[in-house]
């Protein structure tokens, strides 16, 4: 797998596309300065979007249906995550547009080459918005991983409990 956007893998037997191209935007607004080059601040990052485009061949990769099942993703207007096949988390994307070109028809009227451009939007304020704060949550764990032996040493205590109850009770059955 090349890629994953929501449930559609890039594949060969999918979307495989040949061109990956990422543009991210940094703003830095300028002041007007007298006798002076304008101020530039930066105030953060702009956009970003990722740019996907292909050829594909119908009869040894994917074709319509897997432009139709991308078209459906972007239908919905949802933002979706963008994983590499390496496992690079590049975010919540949405899809801008979609443009395929149909060429070199077979008799029947179906292209035997289609050219896609698949344009994605990133809408995520960043990783750590998307995943929350990863050092409070290992915090949270170490911190959960510390009580467990006193919360195994109290079940512990609680089932020799219970045994020596049920083998009492047993025993003032037998007598």
């Amino acid at each position: 797998m090349m890629m994953i956007y929501g449930m559609m893998p890039f594949m060969r037997q999918t979307l495989p596309y040949g061109e990956l191209q990422q543009n991210i935007d940094y703003r830095w607004p300028t002041n007007s300065r007298f006798g002076q080059r304008p101020a530039a601040q930066f105030i953060g990052p702009g956009d970003e979007k990722i740019t996907l485009s292909g050829e594909l061949r119908p009869e040894i990769t994917g074709g319509a249906i897997s432009l139709m099942t991308i078209r459906l993703l972007a239908d919905q207007g949802m933002a979706w995550p963008l994983i590499g096949g390496s496992g690079m988390i590049y975010g919540m994307y949405v899809i801008e547009s979609i443009s395929n070109t149909h060429s070199e028809f077979f008799p029947n009227g179906t292209a035997s080459k289609i050219m896609f451009t698949l344009s994605l939007l990133r809408v995520d304020e960043s990783l750590t918005s998307m995943f929350g704060d990863l050092k409070k949550q290992a915090d949270g764990l170490i911190s959960g991983a510390e009580n467990l032996p006193g919360q195994i040493t109290s079940a512990i205590v609680s089932v020799k409990s219970a045994a020596g109850n049920l083998i009492s009770q047993a025993g003032g059955l037998i007598a």
